[in-house]
């Protein structure tokens, strides 16, 4: 019975699913950087290219030198036991031993009634020791004994005779293609070599990169670098002068911003400043607290528009110990009659811009304290991020308001994201200095049954 089980069995084990698999499993394990791949680039065809041409190399050229030297030095074992079988039983085979020594290179011996040792194991990889048997089978076709083991400069072959056994050693250089080790030093040396170089001319390559990277990296955290200038590849700069251009359109933008903020606040200061001048001159009517009332939300919402010009505005980075913020956080719900604790993991001082982030700490922590009774701050300091999360058990906030709350002067019914000024800006200013660290404030459930908020920014 077919099921729909089996038949998602049967997909799961098609071939195009494990080379898929296969796919996954390779990219998890191939390294990310840039430096690390293009070396592999580089790597991995000269390997592969050096390992072809080994290949070759030993099945034809090595492996057809060696044999045409193992003839050579059978044939001459050939002649030799044909002469030793043509003299009398009794004869003085000095004068064979002397002519092999100086015509053919060849050390002989010939022991009468002797025997053949045991067969010597056969070595795992050994072209020698197999060519050199199938010669001696093909041209002499005697009992014999061969050692072609080790790194001695002599090989010996024992043959078999009717009443006698020949003992020869030959050099290795007769019979083997002994220079071969020549050519793979040289092959070893050359991909060296060209590695070296090809080490040397990625890190030229890559170091521009890596610097667009970390002045791209510390633009995002806020941070101003005048040291960056594009080099490299033509393409490099021109990304590098990209982000420069990039970089001073936001910074004329984020000044013209707050050139204007700062002018209109300073004008409507001025006017406010008249009008509580001209109700302060009447004196106490009770037909005037209205007007008191509203002059004074101009001055909050005004104070609320300038806090969040000033998010972006420049500051300078700095060390900020966490524990001294968040001992003001916890002294304020104490006045308040409220609960607040919190733990650091990692260390306690971190590279913030200080006021910014003393801003953005107490709006999240201020917004708790409005709407619930206890709260519970944990802080993350790693390698690479800094975390800070805000428990509360307060009413919390719906699913689908949590990013319509860190729009500016957006309020939901309970006003959970306005801050002291009323303005609604609370949320929106925790973001926006979030951000401008390089990373983000997020929204969430809380164990404790409210609201979850946490900061997360590189550390």
């Amino acid at each position: 019975m077919v099921t729909f089980d089996s038949i998602r069995r049967d997909q799961e084990h098609t071939p195009s699913n494990g080379l898929r698999w296969f796919g996954r499993w390779l990219r998890r394990r191939l390294p990310t950087g840039l430096y690390a791949r293009t070396l592999l680039i580089f790597i991995l065809p000269m390997i592969i290219l050096q390992a072809v041409v080994t290949i070759v190399f030993m099945e034809r050229h090595w492996q057809m030198v060696t044999q045409r030297l193992s003839m050579a030095t059978t044939r001459d074992i050939a002649a030799i036991i044909d002469i030793i079988q043509t003299y009398p039983q009794d004869a003085d085979f000095s004068a064979v031993t002397e002519m092999a020594r100086q015509k053919l290179d060849l050390t002989i011996s010939i022991e009468p009634g002797g025997e053949l040792p045991q067969p010597r194991e056969k070595p795992f990889f050994s072209i020698l020791d197999g060519i050199l048997s199938d010669e001696i089978r093909g041209q002499i076709n005697l009992p014999f004994w061969i050692d072609t083991v080790g790194n001695s400069s002599l090989v010996e072959i024992r043959v078999k005779l009717p009443d006698k056994v020949l003992r020869v050693f030959a050099k290795r250089s007769q019979t083997y293609a002994s220079n071969t080790h020549i050519f793979i030093l040289w092959m070893v040396g050359t991909s060296l070599a060209l590695i070296g170089i090809a080490v040397l001319f990625l890190r030229g390559q890559i170091r521009p990169i890596l610097a667009l990277a970390q002045a791209a990296e510390s633009f995002g955290k806020g941070q101003r670098r005048d040291d960056y200038s594009p080099r490299g590849a033509d393409e490099v700069r021109r990304a590098g002068l990209a982000f420069i251009l990039m970089r001073e359109r936001i910074e004329r933008q984020i000044e013209q911003r707050t050139a204007m903020l700062s002018g209109v606040s300073h004008d409507l200061r001025t006017v406010l400043t008249r009008f509580k001048l001209q109700l302060a001159l009447i004196g106490d009517n009770p037909d005037l607290v209205g007007l008191n009332e509203d002059v004074e939300d101009m001055r909050s919402m005004l104070e609320g528009y300038m806090a969040f010009a000033r998010g972006e505005a420049e500051e300078d980075v700095g060390t900020l110990r966490l524990s001294d913020i968040l001992d003001k956080v916890e002294q304020d719900f104490s006045l308040h009659g409220k609960s607040m604790t919190f733990s650091i993991e990692g260390d306690n001082d971190i590279s913030v811009r200080p006021n910014a982030f003393t801003r953005l700490v107490t709006n999240l922590a201020s917004n708790a304290r409005r709407y619930a009774r206890t709260l519970r701050i944990e802080a993350k300091h790693g390698t690479k991020w800094l975390t800070i999360i805000f428990d509360d058990d307060g009413p919390g906030i719906p699913v689908n308001a949590r990013e319509d709350v860190f729009k500016p002067f957006f309020r939901l019914d309970e006003a959970r994201n306005l801050d002291n000024s009323g303005t609604g800006l609370g949320l929106a200013i925790a973001r926006d200095i979030a951000r401008s660290h390089g990373g983000n404030v997020t929204l969430g459930d809380s164990p404790l049954g409210g609201l979850r908020a946490t900061i997360r920014i590189p550390a």
